[in-house]
């Protein structure tokens, strides 16, 4: 199918916030599902998946991603104006809420947050009866993607709490900092009757499955999605 570009917005240092329409009759995806987009560079057809960032809305998705540097892909689509077209291949994925729902910890860095963010805006109906945490964690503040929004669930939401955390931080900065790894323990409590769900960067991603299971987790309880 073919995505067509309504608009964008730039979110962070090299971090755009994408907003498609997919040209196609039917068009679904669960939270937390990605999209494969694909395009000739160069004298190559290179495909890349992205993870939605939006909660589902008729044909209309939106995508969250970073300019790779010496990236195949990612310059291509920084170059894409209203109205350019994208080859776009249908949503996949099994990076989605569990049913039946358990109170959970999300795990976040960077642009590993889009996930989250759809699933967080979607919020499936069993999701009002159970306590979240997002752990969020960023180098600098300026690049705390979508800060506002998640802060604004968790003021309006009891049972949702937003961690931000900085690796880097400047001064001024008075929440958490170091890396999400830290404030694992914290948020979980002690408990292992909780779902626990992870997306970033490979190594983020092992070492958290690695304190986990170390601390007595059942490996289904923890969902993960990791990338380079």
């Amino acid at each position: 199918m073919i995505a067509r570009l309504v608009e964008f917005r730039d979110i962070g240092d090299e971090i755009r916030h994408f907003v498609f329409d997919a040209e196609a009759d039917d068009f679904r995806f669960t939270p937390g599902q990605f999209v494969s987009l694909s395009d000739v560079v160069g004298d190559r057809k290179v495909t890349r998946a992205y993870s939605i960032a939006s909660a589902p809305a008729g044909r209309r998705f939106e995508l969250c991603l970073n300019r790779v540097k010496d990236g195949r892909m990612s310059p291509r689509l920084f170059e894409l104006g209203p109205g350019d077209t994208i080859e776009m291949g249908a949503p996949l994925g099994y990076f989605t809420p569990r049913t039946p729902a358990s109170d959970s910890v999300l795990v976040a860095t960077g642009t590993g947050v889009a996930p989250f963010r759809s699933m967080l805006r979607a919020r499936p109906a069993e999701w009002a009866e159970r306590r979240f945490t997002l752990i969020f964690g960023v180098r600098y503040e300026r690049n705390l993607l979508y800060r506002e929004e998640f802060e604004a669930m968790a003021a309006e939401r009891p049972n949702f709490r937003f961690w931000p955390v900085l690796s880097r931080p400047e001064e001024g900065w008075t929440g958490r900092s170091g890396h999400v790894q830290a404030h694992l323990d914290e948020a979980i409590g002690g408990r292992l009757d909780m779902d626990v769900y992870v997306c970033g960067l490979k190594l983020m991603v092992d070492d958290v499955r690695a304190r986990l299971k170390e601390r007595g987790f059942d490996r289904k309880r923890v969902i993960y999605e990791k990338y380079d």
